[in-house]
């Protein structure tokens, strides 16, 4: 879990993704009292805060065998956070719920 946390490459299961969502919400949360405050130079924080959160939401999407443009359509989030992973490999990489699985496609060692 959290092991490329900005990368947009690979597949996260539910329970990554909304431990991430949680996440990012604390930060900016936090990041807005902290600017109501006059500290606008936290404001840079949020970049990064965003591309994580954006990269979690891709592998997220990749995991339901979709493109990560799909998390633009509203109210994806909530799709991503309950529907259930598509099993096996598909173009985006192994089931991150099975890591140790043969995928299909593959022989066993």
């Amino acid at each position: 879990m959290f092991k490329r946390p900005f990368s947009f490459d690979g597949r996260i299961r539910r329970t990554e993704y909304g431990i991430s969502f949680i996440a990012y919400a604390l930060v900016a949360v936090m990041l807005s009292v902290s600017m109501d405050q006059g500290a606008s130079v936290l404001g840079l924080v949020y970049i990064p805060a965003i591309w994580f959160l954006w990269a979690q939401g891709a592998k997220r999407c990749h995991d339901l065998g979709n493109s990560g443009w799909y998390q633009i359509i509203p109210f994806y989030a909530l799709w991503l956070l309950f529907e259930e992973g598509k099993p096996g490999l598909n173009e985006y990489g192994p089931n991150p719920k099975e890591p140790n699985a043969p995928n299909e496609g593959q022989v066993p060692s």
